[in-house]
């Protein structure tokens, strides 16, 4: 006998409202190969609306790493409340530019947290694009998300750094305008790279926490272990053991591998541990911490966590560092 599928895992969770979506709004860059293309995605109905920023994953996929994926993850979180911005990177595979042997390429880690700081920068072009959207987004209230090197890139806006591997130089581009960051099974400290990684991915071994002060959430699978990126099976979660701060979240997913359940779309063919009522518990778990970071007074995270240690048989555990 199946089992009903349930929208949030019976978590609690507000109402949901339909959702109106628009896509592509086209930001023109200078000196970028191609415009960068933003898909919004917001619920019909609500003003004061929070904001999420999310930054897709590099992957295999021909078109889940850009603005067409990550449906179960950004439809739940615009119906229930959010107002969800999704550029499109350059690592995404329909540009084609993965192998244009640019010094960036193929990760396009720098050119990521620009796209991220030019959509910042143009919240008013966006929000004059977009029908109906103008006068009900609260821009001051603005969260960044991201999945695998998605993950990467919303480190840096929470502060993480990277140093050059030619001059040895520091790259910061954190931005002070994000005031809460979910990183979903991101990248974990470069000196513990392993040779693959470290061969085709260089730029990933400059990689360091101890500046990354900005608060967050850190989502990882207890089962997401490649040994092609690190011997290290506790690598992931870096971004909450090394960095400084008291407000780090870590939400450790029982039995996930790197998709999480299938976070990347809908029936997404990439992941080996696909469970859709996974992926709606983590929704939920991260619309609740997003609800409580970004409204003050809100008890959704509160609520979420209590209902999760009432579980008989819980999905995740979760840790919260209480001192410096």
């Amino acid at each position: 006998m199946t089992k009903r599928f349930t929208a949030s895992a019976g978590l609690p969770v507000n109402a949901a409202e339909p959702v109106i979506t628009y896509s592509p709004v086209t930001l023109q860059v200078p000196g970028r190969p191609v415009p960068l293309e933003v898909k919004v995605s917001v619920p019909a109905t609500g003003a004061d609306l929070p904001v999420i920023l999310f930054s897709h994953g590099h992957g295999m996929s021909n078109f889940l790493s850009s603005l067409r994926g990550y449906g179960p993850l950004v439809d739940f979180w615009a119906a229930h409340g959010f107002v969800v911005l999704q550029p499109t990177h350059l690592d995404f595979t329909g540009l084609g530019l993965r192998d244009n042997g640019t010094e960036d390429a193929p990760l396009f880690w720098r050119s990521r947290v620009e796209d991220m700081h030019f959509v910042l920068d143009h919240l008013d072009e966006i929000e004059q694009t977009v029908p109906g959207l103008a006068g009900r987004v609260n821009w001051t209230k603005i969260a960044a998300v991201g999945h695998s090197l998605g993950g990467h890139t919303v480190s840096m806006l929470a502060g993480m750094t990277v140093a050059n591997r030619v001059d040895g130089t520091t790259l910061d581009r954190r931005d002070e305008r994000i005031l809460a960051s979910v990183i979903m099974a991101g990248p974990g400290a470069g000196e513990d790279l392993a040779g693959f990684a470290a061969e085709h991915y260089p730029d990933l071994a400059g990689t360091t926490f101890d500046t990354m002060t900005g608060q967050a959430l850190i989502v990882v699978g207890d089962k997401d272990h490649n040994a092609m990126f690190t011997n290290r099976k506790d690598w992931r979660a870096d971004p909450y053991h090394r960095s400084p701060g008291h407000n780090k979240t870590l939400i450790t997913v029982f039995a996930a591998e790197h998709m999480l359940g299938g976070v990347s779309g809908y029936d997404a063919g990439e992941t080996t541990d696909e469970s859709p009522e996974r992926v709606a518990a983590i929704r939920a778990m991260i619309w609740a911490y997003l609800r409580s970071a970004l409204v003050p007074g809100d008890r959704a995270w509160d609520l979420a966590v209590q209902d999760l240690g009432a579980q008989q048989a819980p999905f995740a555990k979760i840790d919260t560092r209480t001192a410096q």
